[in-house]
Order: structure tokens, then C-alpha cells, then sequence
């Protein structure tokens, strides 16, 4: 109890510190952009017509549903009844922005709790590696530097994070009612309100697939992915889903979640469509390498805990044991960059953004580049399910298709579209050891501090217009 009570004060302590580092942060790029930037100059408008009253009014050009601003009023109207200032204070960009940064404190919070949920049964694990690698994922670049604007990330991430943490509690009624938060402020969010339902059924599949192998007198159930396996859990899933009664109990598991999805269903035919407002720039389309781009992107970011020699090592034996396999994988993979590369006009033409340096100085410096970076994708795809290999089958087939979902379809390659995915994975693999938690921590900190200082320092103008432009994420 005393452990608990001294790792209750240094997690508030830890709180405390990041959120007044947040706040000095804030500050400062507050003052330097005092007026909307980017996404922010339709997202702070419709917020102040909230702010006013005005719910009926809509910017077309607004292509989420307006659950920030909804919440942002929330917060900000009860604080004029306190503090008794004017909607001109309360609704300022500066005020609206800090919406993001109560979310940010909260996110903390909630990857803490789902890294002690999750990990539970590893008493390997201390104090000071759950806390550590809370604050590590708390300060993700890419999702940390949004903490900072009034953009939909922060608020997004809250909500789909505690949507997982009440599933994992059994409270899917909660759960569900957090996942309709989420999908009001992002519509794509019903992929992991969906990821939240299938870790459940995935819970109830592996019960049923251990006893089915403790009746067979099998010593142990295991969770590799060879050829066989994956036959023999097709086979079982086969049986176990053409029968009415288990069927029954898993809709009775998931109920509030299918109510959700069903709904999603609705709107989307009222809708015509996923995207409100303008859906010129946001067309769907099947971009398979984008699943290429998120693992080289996972790999990078958890490099501290991911590469290793011995992985290395383990990845060119697994090569030498199934040749054929990998030769078929890296033609299948070829194939799709071939015929499934697409390029949004924004990655070509917005210079702020850091995706736009990407593919110029890798993908555009030669036709063949692209064909040449699929051994690398097909080591990070390998290293990325590796460290996934502690899960079930289950719950790693539904968490790669809900992957495949919210990645493929997109047609722009914008790495903001990879948090909440990201974030799931590195919550579910084992926790790192504490020299590479502290690695990884270094190595956000020093990311994050770089894109600030070139987000403020290195402005710069486009021909025939006077606006100061930024680089960002």
C-alpha cells in the first residue's frame, strides 16, 4: 500500500510537471501566432459561432463533425459563469487552443492507467517503467505538437484512449457512449470503436480456443503464425461463428458497440458519404502502400526498443527458413506499390508540411526508389508484428485489419493519420526496459523541442502573399 501511495504522488508529480512545461510551451507559440494557422482559420470561426449561439451555421469546408466545438463550449461557458469574462476572452484562438491542452494532461492520465491495465500480470514491470512510458507516449511528437493548435488530434486520442480503457474494464456501455465522443469529433474513429468490440470477441475466441486445446491434451496454445496456425484458426473460427448460440453470447458481449456501428451505417447513407462538408481533397481510394508507410514509421519512432542486433539476427533467419514465402511477399508488395501508389495534390504542392520533404527527397528523387524501399517495409511489417507476438491470434487479426481500415483508404500520407494506431500498438507490446524508455523519452523530447523552435524561428513567405508560413507536422 505504501508502494501504491509513493507511486501515486510521483505519477502527480510527473502530471504536474508536464503539464506546466506544456504551459510555457503554449505560452510561447501562442504569442508568436497569435491568429489562426493552417486548419485552425475554419476550425476557430465555427468554434466562436458556437460560442455565440449560433449552432445552425456550418462552414462547408469543415470535413469532421463538430465535436471539438462542442466540447470546447462546454468547457469554456461554465468558466464565464465563474470567472464572469466576456465571450471575446473565452472564445479567443488562444482560449480555444487551450481546450487541447487539458486534453493532453488527460491523455497522460489515460495511457498510465491503460499501461497498468493492460500489463497487469507482469510483475516484471515497475513503478517507474509505467509512469516513464506514459510520459514517453504522452510527449509523441507527432501528436504533442497538436497539443499546441486547435486541431481535432488531442481531443480525438482522449476519447478513443478512454473508449478502450472502459472497454478493458467490461463497461461497454461506457465504453460505447465515449466511442460516439470519439466519432463525433473524427469520423474515421468508428475503426477503433470497432477495434474495441473485436479485442473483446478476440478475449471470448481465445477462452474457447484454450479450452478446445486443453480437451485435445495440448500442452500449451500457441500464437505463432505459421502456415498451419493460421489454417487452423481460420478452421475454428469457421466452425465456432456457423454456430447460432455463439453468436448469440458475442452479440450479447458487444451490443453497445454494434448500436454505434449501426448508427455510423445510418449516417453514412443520410450523409452520402464519411466526409462532411468539402470532399474534393478527401476521396477514398485503395493506397496499400500507405500500410508501408505507417510500419517504416512505427519502426522510427520506437527504434529505442525495437532494433536490435539479435532482431536483426532472428528477422535474416526467419528469411533463411522460408525463402519461397518472403520472395512471394516482397512480389506481392512490389506489385502494390506498383499499381496502388497514389499522390494527393497536397503532398506535392504545401511546402509547410513535413511529409511534403519526405517524398520529395526520398520517393521523388528516382522512379526505382519506391520499388527499392520494399525490403525495408517488409522488415518493418516482420519487426512490427514481432512485437506483437504476445497477443492472441485474434486480437492480432482484428487489430491488423482495423490497421488495414484506417490507413489504406487514405489517399494523402499525413503522419497525424497514424497516432491513434501507433499509440495502440506500443500500449500492447511489452513494456521496454528502463535505459530504452528513457531513450525513446530523450528522443521525443528532442524531436518535439526541434519542431517547435522551426515551427517559431524559421518562418518564411510564399510569392504573391503577404502570410507568414510555418513548418509542422
Amino acid at each position: 500500500r505504501k508502494m501504491e501511495k509513493l507511486e501515486g504522488y510521483v505519477f502527480s508529480a510527473v502530471c504536474s510537471a508536464h503539464f506546466l512545461v506544456s504551459c510555457v510551451l503554449f505560452s510561447k507559440i501562442t504569442r508568436e501566432q497569435k491568429d489562426p494557422y493552417m486548419d485552425e482559420v475554419f476550425h476557430v470561426p465555427q468554434a466562436q459561432k458556437y460560442c455565440e449561439g449560433k449552432f445552425n451555421q456550418w462552414d462547408p469546408m469543415i470535413t469532421t463533425l463538430p465535436g471539438l466545438y462542442l466540447v470546447s463550449v462546454g468547457m469554456i461557458k461554465p468558466a464565464g459563469w465563474v470567472t464572469g469574462w466576456t465571450e471575446n476572452i473565452l472564445c479567443s484562438t488562444g482560449f480555444l487552443r487551450f481546450t487541447n491542452l487539458l486534453f493532453s494532461t488527460g491523455n497522460l492520465y489515460l495511457l498510465y492507467l491503460l499501461l497498468c491495465k493492460i500489463h497487469q500480470k507482469d510483475k516484471a514491470v515497475s513503478t517507474f517503467q509505467r509512469i516513464l512510458s506514459a510520459l514517453a507516449l504522452s510527449s509523441f511528437p507527432v501528436l504533442y505538437f497538436f497539443t499546441f493548435l486547435y486541431y481535432t488530434d488531442a481531443g480525438s486520442t482522449f476519447f478513443i484512449l478512454f473508449t478502450y480503457l472502459m472497454c478493458l474494464y467490461g463497461q461497454h456501455k461506457t465504453a460505447a457512449l465515449l466511442g460516439f465522443c470519439a466519432f463525433m469529433f473524427r469520423q474515421t474513429n468508428i475503426i477503433w470503436v470497432v477495434f474495441c468490440a473485436g479485442s473483446v470477441v478476440a478475449q471470448k475466441l481465445r477462452e474457447v480456443w484454450k479450452l478446445d486445446w486443453a480437451k485435445k491434451k495440448e500442452q500449451k496454445v500457441t500464437t505463432e503464425t505459421s502456415v498451419t496456425e493460421v489454417k487452423k484458426v481460420f478452421q475454428f473460427l469457421f466452425e465456432y461463428m456457423f454456430c447460432f448460440n455463439n453468436l448469440k453470447t458475442l452479440v450479447l458481449l458487444i451490443w453497445p458497440y454494434m448500436l454505434l456501428v449501426i448508427g455510423f451505417f445510418a449516417f453514412l447513407i443520410v450523409n452520402k458519404g464519411i466526409v462532411v462538408g468539402d470532399r474534393s481533397s478527401h476521396e477514398a481510394c485503395l493506397n496499400f502502400p500507405q500500410l508501408f508507410y505507417f510500419f517504416s514509421f512505427a519502426m522510427i519512432f520506437s527504434f529505442s526498443h525495437l532494433l536490435s542486433v539479435q532482431r536483426m539476427k532472428k528477422f535474416f533467419h526467419t528469411v533463411r527458413r522460408h525463402p519461397a514465402l518472403y520472395v512471394i511477399l516482397t512480389t506481392f508488395s512490389v506489385l502494390l506499390v506498383w499499381k496502388f501508389t497514389y499522390v494527393h495534390k497536397y503532398l506535392l504542392a504545401d511546402n509547410r508540411h513535413y511529409t511534403f520533404y519526405v517524398w520529395k527527397k526520398i520517393f521523388q528523387r528516382h522512379e526505382l526508389i519506391k520499388y527499392l524501399l520494399v525490403p525495408g517495409y517488409i522488415f518493418a511489417g516482420w519487426t512490427f508484428a514481432d512485437m506483437l507476438k504476445s497477443k492472441s491470434v485474434f486480437w492480432n487479426l482484428v487489430f491488423f485489419v482495423c490497421l488495414v481500415a484506417a490507413t489504406v483508404p487514405q489517399k494523402l500520407l499525413e503522419f497525424r493519420y497514424f497516432i491513434l494506431p501507433y499509440l495502440l500498438y506500443r500500449l500492447n507490446i511489452p513494456v521496454p526496459s528502463v535505459p530504452k524508455l528513457l531513450l525513446e523519452l530523450t528522443l521525443y523530447s528532442v524531436v518535439n523541442l526541434l519542431t517547435v523552435y522551426l515551427f517559431l524561428s524559421k518562418t518564411f513567405h510564399w510569392p504573391q502573399n503577404e502570410d507568414i508560413q510555418r513548418f509542422m507536422w
